[in-house]
């Protein structure tokens, strides 16, 4: 089975090692680059408790001056991984989406507790700062990462790609659907997909991607990557 991979190379190298050692055939067509943002100085003593919506949040954070027995709320398995290799000691991970994450924050934490850092990218597809403080918790947001759309590809991996479309495209945001949709339409792909399943990690994303045909579409959650392929 031929599998197209649109994460960064960081995000993606173990997942496309794993389905290369079950014997599939795998691309790789970034649609973003991650990139630092530089922010304010952060005072981690103020703050008891910890989010993280992407591992990229913690890619980019200097976490040496954090305790690490401070309460981290990771929204997936990918996030989580990343957390426990830093050394994060009470971490609490959602099953990949920020929904679940909040439900999990309000069973875990109350707003008396303390302050709440949330670190994320520029952009964000659910507000949990916002959906928090509503419910009288006291959240603080510093961003530190930002996606830049890729918009060119390689004229070799071009041909291959129109010689051997996927049989599965997996997508991870709606930024991403967003990017994809781009190169799709710059580079006069449209009609290429009609045998290709779409994986999407949301309904948000899918939804940008309606307007090209496709065998079929499924949402997943990050860590369902080889459980969706016996479903097809």
């Amino acid at each position: 089975m031929h599998i197209l991979f649109t994460r960064p190379l960081d995000d993606s190298k173990e997942t496309i090692l794993k389905f290369k050692a079950l014997g599939h055939n795998v691309s790789h067509m970034p649609v973003i680059e991650i990139q630092k943002v530089e922010h304010r100085e952060i005072n981690f003593k103020e703050f008891h408790a910890i989010i993280f919506t992407s591992a990229n949040s913690l890619k980019f954070l200097d976490t040496k001056k954090i305790n690490k027995n401070i309460f981290c709320f990771c929204v997936g398995i990918a996030t989580e991984k990343k957390a426990l290799s830093i050394g994060f000691q009470n971490v609490i991970t959602a099953e990949g989406n920020v929904r679940n994450l909040k439900e999990l924050i309000l069973q875990n934490f109350n707003p008396s507790d303390g302050k709440i850092l949330y670190i994320s990218g520029e952009i964000i597809s659910s507000n949990i700062q916002k959906d928090l403080n509503s419910v009288g918790y006291n959240v603080e947001r510093v961003v530190n990462y930002s996606s830049k759309p890729i918009i060119h590809l390689n004229e070799n991996f071009l041909k291959d790609l129109k010689k051997n479309i996927p049989d599965i495209v997996y997508i991870y945001s709606e930024n991403s659907a967003k990017n994809f949709l781009n190169l799709i339409n710059n580079y006069n792909l449209n009609d290429y997909w009609m045998d290709t399943n779409l994986m999407c990690i949301s309904e948000k994303a899918s939804s940008v991607l309606n307007t090209i045909k496709w065998k079929k579409i499924f949402i997943f959650s990050p860590g369902e990557e080889e459980y969706l392929l016996y479903k097809i």
